[in-house]
């Protein structure tokens, strides 16, 4: 091991009250490059938490991470620098404008090539509350640490700085530590440091930490220490992860497993002790079942515990010893740890499956899921984004990427495809190029590049296709059976490559579901036709061990016996499932709505959606209602394309039809085809900017009603022709969206725009404004009815656009459900409609935390009739916004409601019961 020449030595006093830390330290870093540099840059993280406005502020704020923004100023960390000198001379530095977390010092002179510079440091580090990342200071006074002291940052050609965004990858160099640490003796000290010498002194400890060549920057000081330290002759485990309530005994037999496992594929650890964490692993978890709670977990405990504590360690191993630039080059670190991960269940528990015991437990062992492996997963969960087309390039900056691809697809697109490349190679040549590379770059800086460079040493076979596109790119593996002929003995197989790429693909031959024949097709550009031995194959099957990544399984087979049919069998199966790509599958579930008119109403839902999204997708839903005594329901179909590498990036045809009530015992049918187009960044998937434009058709028939009370249009169906664009960019500082609608029937014609702006502040105070406008370009209905016009503050939803409760209801509970459509107000005032044009203005500003002011003004313009001006001001109780709020009026044009009678009926109420709209609430952060 070579001895780094390069230190850092940190004295800290721990202030446990004021939760701060003073730090006097000295760094010295040699030039190892050719350049003269002048200046050099640090990386102070522990300062990325000292305003609302820095990279990780508005990193928690792009993916509604609320607790930062709101929380006391006391909580937030920073740093505060006294002086930085060389040779004793104060030198001048500064902070980054758009990296506050890094710092720029001038050095006092040139630093030549082989050179060292030697400067000191004092500062003073607030802690921050461990709310925001896990790490910081905790409720009970405990201090969970990482990135708490000042670092160099890398220079290899160019400074490698950037701002902390919470992905936990600092880039730093290697150097040997020399850590004085005083605190509080009543706290305990665990750090995967060599701990050299500990002393105590009037009431504190004073530690003192060294290590070779690390990078290692966690500290944990806790009152009750909840650490464990099991190890053997090659290093020791230090770790507080949840042990499942296990005996010390099979702990001990599990780490040592761990430990051996490690050594067995990569040599030596460098270090005394791995340090493996509560917080690393909840950082970075095994996504899935196993994070259910215990009482339904179908894994059994100490594969469970086995699982946490092997992939954290492989985690925390490579961070450690592969010195790769996490923010730009994590993907090899990514694929290593998920590919040996792989490794080691294959290896101890080759027969888990993905549901564990629930497998074999009668009714749910029919899923389709529930059969496959447990390291299935991973290829599931990549294919989940690339088959939403959210996928991203495993070169693209980490920074730059879906929270889902970060800490999940990305991640198992990388290890997945480290074992599709191995399988492809065939013999040991990944197993053995990674130990080649772990030997030589082993606490070293490297690259992705270092390991490309070995794996093409050791192979004959064509692997640019791996790291130009199935690294590099977005590109999709999809290849498809066209067709076969029988020549003599011989099969004559047409295989067509659906992209455009060279990827390699697995042509499986299969005898009474056994494998008799596999080889390995690369550089198809359109179709190839290839010949293999006849052998009493009865099947032709694409990648039947699903090691390649494919995008599409389901044309993948041939049957060479019987009707086309024998190719994908149809197969009916309750509830959805993960695709089972060898049959045509329908599922069905129980269904039940609810609406005031029909009131419960219990039926039966047929589809064909599975997990992963698929181009055509149907759902067919008769239901019979209680109350109404009838038969009702819907229907869609809808064909999805997802356009790649382009701003439009969703198109979807569909076509959509409904029976249902609207008043008591009166019926409606409406049938809409419709295409829509959406449109992103197509270099920003983290930009929530997104356009639309829907064009669609509603036809509505309606039963009439004799007593006109609900219909008293001469007409009660219509049909309407509608064009809508929108332009919505949703965050949690600056909530922007607009939209323009175009609605043409035949006796009406009308345009409306939509516009609404949301601010929060700094100082925690939400402003929302929304100004609507609406005319008619013609009107034919206004003499009989109001049902087409702008509403002030009840649309009637002639498109049945809206899930209303009661959508008839003028008195009662129901009519007191309020949607903030068109005029958007909250009072009950006259005229309640337009059949001209209306503009008004809605707005409302935080009081104290959820109560709100709101207001509203506006102008209603009927026929014959001059312009009238509304307004009302109140309370709103905003407890989730657009999903559940509570209006209480104030004054208006009826005066002062709240002294009028029934005070009651005038509170009007917003709430989302629909589960996939609730669900988006929290899956906004991750896509």
């Amino acid at each position: 091991m070579a001895i780094s020449q390069n230190k850092i030595d940190v004295k800290a006093t721990f202030d446990v009250s004021a939760k701060q830390i003073h730090i006097t330290q000295t760094i010295e870093y040699k030039n190892t490059t050719q350049d003269t540099l002048h200046a050099i840059y640090l990386n102070d993280w522990a300062n990325s938490y000292a305003t609302k406005t820095t990279p990780l502020a508005k990193r928690f704020a792009d993916e509604y991470k609320t607790n930062f923004h709101f929380a006391k100023s006391k909580d937030r960390g920073f740093t505060v620098v006294t002086s930085i000198t060389e040779h004793n001379t104060e030198v001048d530095y500064n902070r980054l404008k758009d990296h506050p977390d890094v710092l720029k010092v001038k050095l006092t002179k040139p630093l030549q090539a082989g050179e060292s510079y030697v400067i000191t440091l004092q500062y003073l580090v607030q802690i921050p509350n461990d709310n925001f990342t896990r790490y910081g200071w905790t409720s009970t006074n405990d201090f969970n640490l990482r990135y708490w002291y000042i670092t160099p940052a890398v220079y290899n050609g160019k400074w490698n700085y950037y701002s902390n965004k919470d992905l936990d990858d600092l880039f730093i160099p290697a150097a040997n530590l020399n850590l004085q640490i005083k605190f509080p003796s009543y706290y305990t000290l665990t750090s995967e440091l060599k701990q050299e010498n500990t002393e105590v002194r009037n009431g504190n400890t004073i530690v003192t930490l060294t290590g070779k060549n690390s990078v290692d920057s966690k500290l944990f000081l806790k009152k009750i220490s909840d650490f464990n330290t099991i190890g053997n002759d090659s290093f020791s485990i230090v770790t507080n992860i949840n042990d499942e309530n296990l005996n010390e005994i099979d702990r001990i037999i599990i780490t040592d497993k761990i430990i051996s496992f490690i050594t067995d594929n990569f040599g030596a650890y460098p270090h005394d002790k791995l340090l493996l964490s509560e917080i690393d692993y909840k950082k970075n978890p095994i996504y899935g079942l196993n994070q259910l709670p215990n009482f339904i977990r179908p894994f059994p405990n100490h594969f469970q515990y086995e699982l946490k504590l092997i992939k954290t360690a492989l985690n925390n191993y490579f961070e450690s010893t592969l010195l790769i630039n996490p923010r730009e080059d994590y993907w090899l670190n990514d694929g290593l740890q998920v590919y040996y991960l792989m490794k080691y269940v294959d290896e101890y528990y080759p027969n888990m499956k993905l549901f564990g015991t629930l497998s074999k437990v009668w009714g749910i062992r029919a899923f389709h899921a529930t059969q496959l492996q447990f390291n299935n997963q991973y290829n599931f969960l990549y294919m989940h984004m690339a088959r939403s087309n959210l996928d991203q390039p495993l070169t693209m900056r980490k920074d730059s990427l879906l929270k889902f691809n970060s800490n999940i697809a990305n991640k198992y697109k990388a290890g997945v495809g480290l074992k599709y490349l191995e399988d492809y190679l065939n013999e040991d040549v990944i197993e053995q190029t990674i130990k080649s590379y772990m030997s030589l770059y082993k606490q070293k800086q490297t690259s992705p590049k270092d390991f490309e460079t070995l794996l093409r040493c050791n192979t004959n076979k064509d692997i640019d296709w791996f790291f130009n596109d199935y690294i590099a790119t977005r590109q999709k593996i999809d290849y498809k059976i066209k067709g076969y002929n029988v020549i003599g003995d011989s099969l004559e197989v047409t295989i067509k490559n659906k992209r455009n790429n060279s990827m390699p693909i697995s042509l499986f031959g299969i005898k009474n579901n056994s494998v008799v024949y596999k080889t390995w097709i690369n550089n198809i550009t359109e179709t190839e036709k290839v010949t293999i031995p006849k052998d009493s194959i009865d099947k032709l099957v694409l990648n039947y061990d699903m090691v390649v990544p494919e995008f599409n399984l389901r044309d993948d087979w041939k049957s060479l016996k019987g009707i086309v049919f024998n190719n994908r069998p149809l197969q009916f199966r309750l509830f959805k499932d993960i695709e089972d790509p060898y049959y045509n599958q329908v599922f069905f579930m129980p269904d039940f709505t609810y609406n005031y008119y029909d009131g419960f109403a219990p039926g039966l839902r047929l589809y064909n959606k599975t997990v992963l999204s698929k181009p055509f997708a149907y759902s067919l839903s008769p239901r019979y209602a209680l109350k109404s005594k009838q038969l009702i329901g819907n229907l869609s179909l809808s064909f999805t394309q997802r356009p790649e590498d382009q701003d439009l990036y969703y198109i979807r045809y569909g076509f959509s039809g409904e029976y249902s009530n609207y008043a008591p015992d009166l019926s409606y049918t409406s049938f809409t085809p419709y295409i829509q187009f959406r449109f992103r960044n197509r270099n920003d998937f983290r930009d929530n900017k997104n356009q639309f434009l829907t064009l669609r058709y509603i036809s509505i028939s309606r039963e009439d009603d004799p007593s006109g009370e609900f219909t008293n249009e001469n007409q009660p169906d219509y049909d309407v022709f509608n064009i809508r664009y929108g332009n919505t960019n949703p965050n949690l500082k600056n909530h922007v969206t607009g939209f323009t609608d175009l609605q043409l029937a035949r006796n009406f014609g009308k345009i409306a725009v939509n516009f609404e702006y949301r601010k929060l502040t700094e100082n925690n105070r939400n402003f929302n404004l929304r100004f609507f406008a609406g005319t008619f370009l013609y009107n034919n209905t206004y003499k009989t009815s109001d049902y087409f016009s702008f509403a002030l503050d009840r649309p009637t939803d002639y498109l049945f656009d809206y899930n209303y409760l009661g959508r008839s209801e003028e008195t009662g509970l129901l009519s007191q459900e309020l949607i903030i459509s068109e005029g958007g107000f909250k009072s009950k005032l006259q005229p309640a409609f337009a059949n001209q044009w209306m503009t008004t203005l809605n707005g409302g500003t935080t009081i104290w935390k959820y109560l709100e002011l709101y207001g509203d003004v506006g102008l209603v313009k009927n026929r014959n009739l001059s312009p009238k001006f509304v307004y009302d001001t109140g309370f709103r109780l905003n407890l989730i916004t657009d999903y559940f709020e509570l209006y209480f009026p104030v004054y208006s044009n009826l005066g002062w409601e709240v002294s009028q009678p029934h005070y009651s009926d005038k509170i009007r109420f917003i709430v989302t019961l629909s589960p996939k709209t609730l669900f988006g609430l929290f899956t906004r952060r991750w896509y």
